[in-house]
């Protein structure tokens, strides 16, 4: 059984995709042990409590100074023993120690097909609001290892949206969403929990 801590800031859109595909049984042999949120107020939080997973806020501005917050945010995940850790939406950034901790143990979903629109600056409706500015015809969402960079680790799964004339940055984000996160998420969890994914020379290979 994989057991995963979820890290979300905000609605947790994400968060509900993976829930539904294991109550579905469309991941098998996963569950989320935890979901952990930087934002006390993020709907997800209580996402995870209508589920009845432990759920908890850890934000940064609670502690002394960001070395404080990054030992509580490891110490209070290796609490749970889980053995994947999954960014949905969550706009912190991970400590190097958790990093070396969980080595590529740590995926993220970013909504647009890396390298394109992603790195320092690049989350939310910037990414989408980047695409639609320069112009592009497709774009899309990726899942990815989380590495020592901003959206540099092996990527997993790419899934491909196309841009339509009359997009607005926040039409563009709900149809990735729809038509690519909450797809290619879950299948990167189905993935990792049948044994299928292995990072060799720093590429994701699905076997």
């Amino acid at each position: 059984m994989l057991k995963l801590a979820v890290f979300v800031s905000g609605g947790g859109t994400n968060l509900q995709a993976i829930l539904d595909a294991i109550d579905e049984g469309r991941i098998a042999d996963a569950r989320v042990e935890v979901v952990i949120s930087n934002n006390r107020k993020a709907y997800a939080l209580e996402r995870a409590a209508q589920k009845g997973i432990a759920h908890l806020c850890i934000s940064p501005a609670d502690y002394a100074d960001r070395d404080a917050f990054n030992r509580e945010l490891l110490q209070k995940t290796a609490s749970y023993s889980v053995d994947l850790i999954v960014l949905a939406g969550f706009l912190v950034v991970i400590p190097p120690e958790m990093i070396a901790a969980y080595k590529n143990r740590i995926i993220n979903i970013h909504p647009s097909l890396i390298p394109s629109f992603c790195g320092k600056g690049y989350y939310g409706l910037k990414v989408h609001e980047g695409a639609l500015k320069r112009g592009v015809k497709v774009t899309g969402a990726t899942v990815h290892f989380v590495d020592e960079g901003t959206d540099t680790g092996p990527i997993l799964l790419q899934k491909a949206v196309a841009v339509k004339e009359d997009d607005t940055p926040e039409r563009l984000q709900r149809r990735v969403m729809e038509e690519a996160e909450w797809k290619i998420l879950p299948e990167a969890i189905r993935l990792i929990a049948a044994g299928r994914v292995q990072v060799e020379n720093g590429k994701a290979i699905v076997r």
